[in-house]
């Protein structure tokens, strides 16, 4: 499979493999350039001056600028699934942690992909055109927020159902858990922008698990 120097590996919108050099490149320099610039301040002239490649060529990979885009939303997509548990996995995974361990590995595993150094720019975009872009509205509304609140309702139902937490409301507890962290996470990447320090949005998200570990433990 092809992969970026930051270990990303890059699929067409039909799931195979991106191989060219070039194409890879291509996707590479216009996640940076779109994570500075936005979509509309970037063209596809800026684009092929950083690769080095003729303006033609990059139509050799990529039909236009808005296919280019939804490759890199596609990616995007297919990553973000991998963070959440397997489902068919579930219920042995949560018998064999802590529900304080398994939230801070979770919250972890979320914040890797945040700093990963491809992936941070993507994060970038979404927060610049999710007002603009309906695709990028429906990533973070149900690819990001819908599938880890159904993700974390399922968890919390299953640690109630062997008496490890309080009895509740699975689906408010999702929330009551997940909606504070979405909050902190936008303040943690805009200030990554600034390249201010994190510190204490960071130290604010490992305090929020521990309270409500505290607040559902049986």
């Amino acid at each position: 499979m092809a992969m970026t120097t930051d270990s990303i590996f890059y699929q067409d919108m039909d799931g195979k493999p991106i191989e060219s050099p070039n194409k890879i490149k291509i996707m590479d320099i216009s996640i940076e350039l779109f994570s500075r610039k936005g979509f509309t301040g970037v063209s596809i002239r800026d684009i092929t001056k950083e690769v080095g490649i003729k303006e033609s060529s990059l139509y050799n990979h990529f039909r236009s600028k808005e296919e280019l885009l939804s490759t890199i939303f596609f990616n995007f997509r297919r990553s973000i699934s991998r963070i959440l548990p397997q489902e068919d996995h579930l219920g042995g995974m949560l018998q064999s942690v802590s529900p304080e361990l398994f939230l801070k590995q979770s919250l972890a595993g979320l914040m890797k992909h945040i700093d990963d150094p491809v992936m941070a720019k993507v994060w970038r975009m979404m927060y610049l055109e999710q007002y603009r872009d309906r695709v990028v509205r429906d990533i973070y509304l149900n690819d990001i927020v819908g599938n880890m609140l159904k993700s974390l309702e399922k968890v919390f139902s299953i640690w109630i159902a062997a008496g490890r937490i309080q009895p509740a409301d699975a689906r408010i507890l999702a929330a009551e858990y997940q909606y504070p962290l979405f909050a902190m996470i936008g303040v943690y990447v805009l200030l990554r922008v600034d390249g201010s320090s994190t510190w204490d949005i960071e130290t604010g998200m490992r305090e929020h698990v521990d309270y409500f570990v505290s607040k559902i433990i049986v």
